[in-house]
Formats: C-alpha cells, sequence, structure tokens
C-alpha cells in the first residue's frame, strides 16, 4: 500500500515539475501567446506608413481596380504640374461622381497605373481622403 502512495505522490510531483518547466521555458523564448492582430488595408488610415506601403504592395499584385475612369489613361506619364485646367477637370469629374470612401481607392488605381494626380485637384482629393478617416 506504501508502494501505491510512493508511487502517486511520485507522479504528482513530476507533473508538477513538467508543469513549472513548460511555464518558464515558454516565457524564456520570448513567445508570448497573445493574439497579435495586424491592420488590414481597409483599416489603414495614414499613420502607419508601414500599413501604406504594404497596402500598395498588396494592391501592386492584384488586377488595377477602375473607376469607371478608363479616358484619364492617356495622361499616364504626365507629371502633374503639366496639366491645362481643362485636363484637370476630367480628373475633377471622375472625383466628384465618387463616394468619399472611393477616393482613397482611386488614388491607389491612379499610381498604379502611373498617372499623376494635377495639382489643380490634389486639395480636393486629399480634403476626401481625410473626410473618410
Amino acid at each position: 500500500m506504501t508502494v501505491v502512495v510512493v508511487l502517486l505522490l511520485s507522479l504528482l510531483a513530476l507533473g508538477l515539475l513538467a508543469a513549472v518547466w513548460s511555464r518558464f521555458s515558454s516565457s524564456a523564448d520570448g513567445e508570448s501567446d497573445a493574439i497579435v492582430t495586424r491592420p488590414t488595408c481597409a483599416t489603414c488610415n495614414g499613420e502607419d506608413t508601414r500599413c501604406e506601403q504594404e497596402c500598395m504592395m498588396e494592391a501592386a499584385t492584384r488586377e488595377v481596380e477602375y473607376y469607371d475612369d478608363e479616358e484619364l489613361d492617356r495622361y499616364r506619364g504626365r507629371p502633374s504640374d503639366c496639366y491645362t485646367d481643362a485636363e484637370a477637370d476630367d480628373f475633377r469629374d471622375v472625383l466628384m461622381s465618387m463616394s468619399q470612401s472611393d477616393a482613397k481607392g482611386w488614388n491607389r488605381s491612379l499610381i498604379l497605373r502611373g498617372i499623376n494626380v494635377p495639382d489643380q485637384i490634389k486639395d480636393e482629393l486629399l480634403l476626401m481622403i481625410d473626410g473618410d478617416s
């Protein structure tokens, strides 16, 4: 009978020792069991530049999304300070036809397509983007 009690106490001590060992060894590795959530591209607000860069890289691997603005492709490669007011109005017409929440995506689309936004409407575009945040 004493042999059984000694065996049970030994098993209990061994189990307790294993629990303590695993507790200290996992925290010594610097690993955390906490769940880390990363922002998605839908939640990037411009404050975290790494988030914005990752979203641009992700967008670059997908097909370019058009916002019913295929006619703007003719401005590909043109510097932002070389647009006439009439040409800037082409961009303004597209900008004013979209919802505020689409402005950020439209800007990404233009960047990926190599189209610079005319200087004449940059303030309006930034106001729409900032108003959505």
